[in-house]
C-alpha cells in the first residue's frame, strides 16, 4: 500500500469491465458509496451484524460487476466484523472509500 502523502496516493485505479455492465456499473458504485455511510454508522453503534452483512454482500457482488477489489475488501470486512475488530474495520472502510474515489471504469 502506498504511504499517505506520496504522489501516487491519488492516482486513478483503472478497472476494465464488460461493456454489458455499462448501464448498471455506475449504480453499483453509487450504492457502495451509500454503503460507506451505513458502515460508519454501524461502526459507531458497534453493530457487527450489519458490518458483517454488508461485507458479505460486497464480497459476493463485487466480482460479478467486475470489481474484484470490492469483493476482496468485503471479504476482509466480513472477517473483521466476525472478530469484532473495530480498528481493522475502520481501515477497510477507508480503503473502500479510497477505491471508490479513485476508480476509473474502462469498458471493453
Amino acid at each position: 500500500m502506498t504511504p499517505p502523502g506520496s504522489p501516487s496516493t491519488h492516482a486513478p485505479i483503472p478497472v476494465e469491465i464488460s461493456r454489458d455492465l455499462e448501464d448498471i456499473a455506475p449504480l453499483f458504485l453509487e450504492n457502495r458509496r451509500k454503503d460507506l455511510q451505513t458502515l460508519r454508522g454501524a461502526v459507531g453503534a458497534q453493530d457487527f451484524v450489519t458490518l458483517q452483512t454488508l461485507g458479505h454482500r460486497m464480497k459476493g457482488d463485487g466480482g460479478g460487476y467486475g470489481f474484484d477489489h470490492i469483493s476482496e475488501i468485503g471479504a476482509r470486512l466480513e472477517h473483521a466484523a466476525k472478530q469484532h475488530d473495530l480498528p481493522t474495520i475502520e481501515l477497510y472502510i477507508v480503503e473502500l472509500e479510497d477505491f471508490l474515489n479513485r476508480v476509473t471504469v474502462l469498458y471493453r
